[in-house]
């Protein structure tokens, strides 16, 4: 049965690229949301009812692919904007003079991050990539709780570290 859900997942691929165009009205990230979905489809697959329309439970995790990832870059476009406000005159001096050390204080903590162990280095990067927690859970192939809780330790550490300076 297994098979069975595979093939069927698969021998949807090109309806998939159509839908994804709709979405994204570009070739390649079309074709990026197509390998999106089939991975999110095959790894959940015993989510899948028998009973159920196959195309329609695949349009759905697409189009929840699509609304996450352009909520995801909505989030990182904001913030981007509110770091990256035009400064006064009065800040200007001060935003040049604190360039350096902020490009250095994102070295440092991104050289700790790698120092991590890999168990938690591995999730961290995950979570920081903007992954949500059941995400990670199913790419790394661990339960939910391990996940949340390597990434409570990974900032702890982390934390730590920093406060040691």
């Amino acid at each position: 049965m297994a098979i069975e859900i595979d093939t069927l997942i698969t021998a949807n691929t090109d309806d998939l690229k159509l839908f994804a165009l709709k979405f994204t009205n570009h070739r390649e990230a079309a074709e990026d949301l197509v390998q999106d979905t089939i991975y999110k489809a095959l790894a959940n697959k015993q989510r899948f009812s028998v009973n159920s329309n196959m195309k329609a439970w695949l349009y759905t995790i697409m189009r929840n692919i699509f609304i996450n990832d352009y909520r995801r870059k909505e989030n990182y476009q904001s913030v981007l904007l509110k770091c990256y406000k035009k400064p006064d005159a009065v800040n200007v001096e001060l935003a040049i003079r604190n360039v350096f050390p902020v490009e250095l204080e994102i070295k440092e903590i991104r050289e700790r991050i790698h120092a991590l162990p890999i168990v938690f280095r591995e999730c961290f990067l995950l979570y920081l990539e903007g992954f949500k927690y059941d995400e990670i859970a199913v790419a790394l192939n661990e339960p939910i709780g391990t996940i949340k809780s390597r990434i409570h330790f990974a900032r702890k550490i982390l934390k730590s570290s920093i406060q040691r300076d």
